[in-house]
């Protein structure tokens, strides 16, 4: 039925050229409510999309294959956004390897495949920079997939997001999609999740910094010395929308600053940023997992789009957020 469709279009002359995508297009948002999702879902409206088609768990359960299928047969989509996953820091992923495994290999295989069988030609698939081996060359170029041995305390979600971008490249292969891939920086941002047993590590030190406050010690995990790239979520949201816009060929991108920053000195600036004036302890019993992490993302940056919010003044806007929604929910946090 899309393909008579765009047949039609073209008969009366609707030939839309690169860029200059159809506002009323249905998009699906998988994972609207996390940090991920419901910064897309908050740039697209802003942008003006207002044709966006999205489920919570309790009404969609994505690793139910039926279910996923019968909705995406219903809807329709012409582009799915999937934002949905189990994430976690580095606890987590240590704690849970086969939940952080099965849950996002459920996840992706059925909103993928849905897709493909329902003929939407346009899919983002988003992933996260830990795909790249652990001692691999530094900037990490998208060649560098696959060329080495993971970090292994979180390899079980590398290999599910892994599989997942490996699951676009053999349908834009084997059936001509357009799946694109985006393996973000490690991200940070509003609606952040600061639970400091699943959290991640910028989230996880501002509430450890703020409960410590004005000057009760606080222990951070490993050396201090590696050293991580860090993106504000809506600019992540935004190359979301440009890859969209631009229909950008379907294939692997990496998504990031380009920036990188040691832990010892985040966690420095994130006391400065809370006014905490204790010590700081370095646990170095703790891992410290990969030693750099840094993107380089001169293949997205070379079609137009590049990174708009300093990390300071992202902290800033993230620990403010933290202060205005989380604080209530901390059991005697000032």
């Amino acid at each position: 039925m899309k393909q008579v469709t765009k047949l039609i279009a073209l008969f009366h002359g609707n030939t839309r050229g690169k860029g200059e995508m159809d506002m009323q297009e249905k998009i699906y948002i998988a994972g609207h409510t996390g940090l991920v999702g419901s910064a897309i879902l908050q740039d697209l409206k802003t942008n003006g999309y207002t044709n966006l088609v999205y489920r919570g768990s309790h009404e969609l359960d994505l690793k139910d294959q039926s279910g996923v299928n019968e909705f995406m047969a219903r809807e329709k989509p012409d582009i799915v956004i999937l934002a949905a996953a189990k994430v976690g820091g580095i606890l987590a992923n240590d704690s849970y390897p086969y939940t952080f495994l099965y849950e996002n290999l459920a996840i992706q295989s059925n909103v993928i495949h849905a897709a493909h069988v329902n003929d939407v030609q346009r899919l983002v698939f988003l992933g996260s920079s830990c795909i790249y081996p652990k001692l691999a060359l530094q900037p990490l170029k998208e060649d560098y997939l696959m060329t080495g041995p993971l970090e292994p305390t979180n390899e079980w979600y590398a290999i599910a997001k892994i599989s997942g971008l490996k699951q676009c490249e053999a349908l834009n292969r084997q059936y001509q999609r357009n799946y694109i891939s985006l393996m973000p920086a490690n991200l940070y941002g509003p609606r952040d999740n600061f639970d400091l047993q699943t959290s991640h590590v910028l989230p996880a030190l501002m509430r450890k910094f703020h409960e410590a406050l004005p000057d009760k010690p606080v222990t951070v995990w490993g050396s201090g010395t590696p050293r991580r790239e860090f993106l504000h979520v809506d600019d992540l949201a935004g190359a979301v929308r440009f890859c969209m816009e631009q229909q950008t060929a379907g294939g692997l991108y990496n998504i990031g600053t380009g920036r990188d920053i040691s832990i010892k000195e985040l966690a420095l600036t994130i006391q400065d940023l809370t006014g905490h004036r204790g010590d700081v302890i370095w646990d170095q019993s703790r891992p410290d997992g990969t030693p750099i992490k840094r993107l380089d993302t001169s293949r997205i940056n070379e079609l137009g789009w590049s990174y708009t919010i300093p990390l300071q003044e992202g902290m800033e806007q993230t620990y403010n957020w933290f202060l205005e929604n989380e604080i209530q929910k901390i059991p005697g946090a000032v």
